[in-house]
C-alpha cells in the first residue's frame, strides 16, 4: 500500500508469516504534536508486530508535515492490514500461503 496524505507519501506492506520483524524507515521532524509524543509512534508498531506475530515495514517516501506522516503511517498500516486479512472469495477454501499454513 503507498498512501498519499498531502505532501506525505507512505509505504507499507505486511506479511502475516508467524517471524516478528519492523522494518521502520521514517524521520519524523518533530518530537511532539500537540502533547503526544512521536517516538510512540514506532513503539506501538514495534509492540504490535512482536504480539501479531508478522512482518511490517513502514518507509515515508515523502513528506515534511509530522502530522501528515504520523496519519500516512497509520492509515497505510490500516489498510495493508485489512488487505492481508480480506478473504478473497475466488480462494477461501484455501490457505493463502506458499506454505499452506499460516
Amino acid at each position: 500500500m503507498i498512501l498519499p496524505m498531502d505532501e506525505t507519501l507512505i509505504l507499507a506492506a505486511v506479511d502475516i508469516s508467524g517471524r516478528s520483524h519492523l522494518g521502520f524507515k521514517v524521520s519524523i521532524p518533530s518530537q511532539r504534536v500537540g502533547d503526544f509524543d512521536t517516538e510512540l509512534v514506532e513503539e506501538f508498531l514495534y509492540a504490535f508486530v512482536r504480539h501479531a506475530n508478522l512482518t511490517l515495514h513502514i518507509k515515508k517516501l515523502d513528506g515534511t508535515n509530522t502530522h501528515h506522516i504520523i496519519e500516512g503511517i497509520y492509515k497505510s498500516f490500516a489498510r495493508t492490514m485489512a488487505q492481508a486479512v480480506k478473504i478473497n472469495e475466488e480462494f477461501k477454501d484455501e490457505i493463502p500461503s506458499t506454505k499452506g499454513v499460516l
